[in-house]
Parts: structure tokens; C-alpha cells; sequence
């Protein structure tokens, strides 16, 4: 499995509101490009939609330390998935055997190593799922 050195730093602040606010305002300025779903192209599924909608589903699921945790590397994952075409880990989800898991690994800028998994449902729709470090 490749590691994809980003460009992009992780999103600086300590507290939820802060993070949470920088990171919404890239995902609320991408859905405004979009007609429907918000999505971004990746250059590993060759330029096919990866939709972003169902991160955000995910996130609140998590304790608020978590999600401030995942929030600061969001930045970087969008830039993972737009940009990465090295080959991720790749399983089948054991809860739902009609899933397949793609597990990409990243860098930021300082060496701070992440994970962003993306999920791709039997209809072929990618769905961005959770972005956390190591």
C-alpha cells in the first residue's frame, strides 16, 4: 500500500466550533458546485463521484473528542481522494457483504499519517465515509 504525501496541513484550532466551522465551510462550498449530492472527482476511480454527504452522517455518531480528532485532517482527505492514485487496502465489508471498503493512507504536510476509507455500495456509488489518523 502507497502513502500519499499531501500538500494540504491539518485544519489548526482546539476547540469543535473552530474546527467544525472551517471544515463545513469547504464541504458547504463544494455542495454549492453540485446540483444534487455533493461530490468530488478522484483520480484513482478514474475521475468518477465520490459523494460526501454520508461523512457527515457518520460524523455525528462519533463523541465530540472524535470528531474533532477526524475534522482536522478533512481538508487533507479531500485532497487524498481528488488527487491519490496510489492503490488502497481493499475489503469487503463484513457487515454488509454487498460493500467493498477502499482504505488509503496519507500524509500531511509535517508527517502526520491518516487514514480515509471510502465506501463503494453494489450500485458503484462511492461514498466517503470517515478520515482519521493514525
Amino acid at each position: 500500500m502507497d502513502i500519499y504525501k499531501t500538500k494540504e496541513k491539518i485544519i489548526s484550532g482546539t476547540s469543535y466550533s473552530e474546527i467544525y466551522k472551517e471544515a463545513y465551510s469547504v464541504y458547504k462550498y463544494i455542495e454549492s458546485h453540485s446540483k444534487r449530492k455533493p461530490y468530488i472527482r478522484s483520480k484513482y476511480f478514474n475521475n468518477e463521484k465520490v459523494f460526501l454527504n454520508y461523512f457527515w452522517e457518520h460524523l455525528r455518531s462519533k463523541s465530540f473528542r472524535d470528531r474533532v480528532r477526524r475534522l482536522k485532517y478533512y481538508l487533507c482527505a479531500l485532497d487524498l481522494i481528488k488527487n491519490s492514485r496510489n492503490e488502497p487496502a481493499i475489503t469487503i465489508n463484513p457487515m454488509k457483504k454487498s460493500e467493498i471498503l477502499y482504505r488509503f493512507v496519507g500524509t500531511t504536510k509535517f508527517n502526520n499519517t491518516y487514514y480515509v476509507q471510502i465506501k463503494m455500495d453494489k450500485k458503484n456509488q462511492k461514498f466517503f465515509m470517515s478520515v482519521f489518523p493514525k
